[in-house]
């Protein structure tokens, strides 16, 4: 294809929401400047908008009517930023000499072309593994999410581990801090399929839910079939237009089943958005990460931070529903209980607990409370969401 004649033109909301999509996943500083570069390419069906950086693929395919076939690159964010200010016009778009001309109504802007030469060679979709419901999707990714790593020294605490047992996926993240688990069902391409994966968190979450976009039909998740799942160590995703491709990583997860408590000594309940706004404001008065006291007792739960000359005091009490002991005080990083509190997603909010000393949990309120056995101790709930939170040790 010739690159140098290329010209189309192209709705301005279609093309702002495509070159938006690919922009997000560009490097700001890349080691060789052409990673920045998002290739267009205009064909006889429409325009194909892509971006590579080695880690991640994107590609969205959009309408145009396309004079001039042919492939360019352009600075991505930049085309971007600008197409996101355009008015509501259509946009054109042709090549001349080493310059893209683009115009809307009375705007007009000159790039310059970036050479095709050195471009990367943008990966292949790998086979469909499996289908899922977009949303539902969106909503397990973003709850799990929430306890992965940022610290790139431990890359295997970086990622989402993808567990798929058949027609179950199982999906978890932790930080060594906190462990989030969460199990939907979806809708594989072989019954029996079976594959553990890594993938890092940041780039799954912002694809997960830029994929779920008032989609109305199934999100394909692609990692390949058969013995080649992974193999090529792409985890890939298709929905409607758009496609995506991230480099898994290449390390263990670590094994989080002793993690997990199967019973509890003690159980409460509360309403989850007036503990947010009670840890938010005794929480005004914590120094950076520091702890928030819960004291449970029957009927109440009583927060409280500070205690320092330096820092004051606060206190609140919250009414709750608590069975188990006679009370338990134990104490939570509040960014890290905020976290938890923020993906729950049910209106209340159940606690475990074992020791003060011991990781509690946080899932969903179930339909059902479970019962003491004679010895007090309570089964964990069925449930598809845990939020394990590690406490912080009381001053003694």
């Amino acid at each position: 294809m010739d690159s140098q004649a290329v010209s189309f033109r192209v709705a301005r909301d279609d093309l702002a929401n495509a070159v938006a999509w690919v922009a997000r996943s560009l490097p700001t500083k890349a080691t060789q400047p052409v990673l920045r570069a998002m290739l267009i390419t205009a064909t006889d069906t429409g325009l194909e908008l892509a971006g590579f950086d080695y880690e991640i693929s994107t590609k969205v395919r959009i309408p145009a009517e396309i004079s001039e076939p042919g492939t360019i690159a352009v600075a991505g964010r930049l085309i971007a930023e600008i197409v996101n200010t355009l008015p509501n016009k259509p946009v054109d778009l042709q090549v001349e000499g080493t310059k893209v001309l683009l115009s809307c109504s009375s705007s007009r802007f000159e790039l310059p072309l970036i050479p095709l030469d050195d471009y990367p060679q943008l990966p292949e979709l790998p086979e469909v593994t499996g289908t899922a419901d977009p949303a539902l999707f969106a909503e397990a990714v973003t709850q799990v999410a929430a306890a992965a790593g940022k610290d790139d020294t431990l890359p295997m605490l970086t990622g989402v581990h993808i567990d798929i047992q058949g027609s179950e996926v199982h999906l978890a993240a932790t930080d060594r801090f906190r462990l989030a688990l969460r199990s939907f069902e979806w809708d594989p391409a072989t019954p029996s399929v079976e594959a553990k994966l890594l993938v890092p968190a940041k780039s799954l979450l912002d694809n997960a839910r830029t994929l779920d976009s008032g989609l109305n039909e199934p999100i394909q998740i692609a990692v390949g079939s058969d013995d080649q799942i992974g193999s090529d160590g792409l985890f890939g995703m298709h929905a409607a237009n758009r496609e995506t491709t991230t480099r898994m990583l290449d390390a263990e997860f670590p094994n989080i089943q002793p993690l997990l408590p199967k019973t509890h000594t003690s159980m409460a309940s509360i309403d989850i958005a007036p503990l947010q706004e009670a840890i938010r404001r005794v929480s005004l008065v914590t120094d950076r990460n520091a702890q928030i006291r819960m004291e449970f007792s029957d009927g109440q739960v009583i927060l409280s931070a500070g205690g320092t000359n330096d820092s004051g005091h606060a206190e609140e009490s919250l009414p709750c529903s608590f069975t188990g002991r006679d009370s338990l005080t134990i104490a939570f990083n509040p960014g890290y209980l905020k976290d938890g509190l923020a993906v729950v997603n049910t209106e209340r909010v159940v606690f475990g607990f074992t020791e003060p000393s011991r990781p509690a949990i946080l899932i969903p309120e179930p339909e059902e409370m479970p019962e003491a056995d004679d010895d007090g101790v309570f089964p964990t709930p069925d449930t598809h969401f845990t939020y394990l939170l590690m406490p912080v040790r009381l001053p003694g």
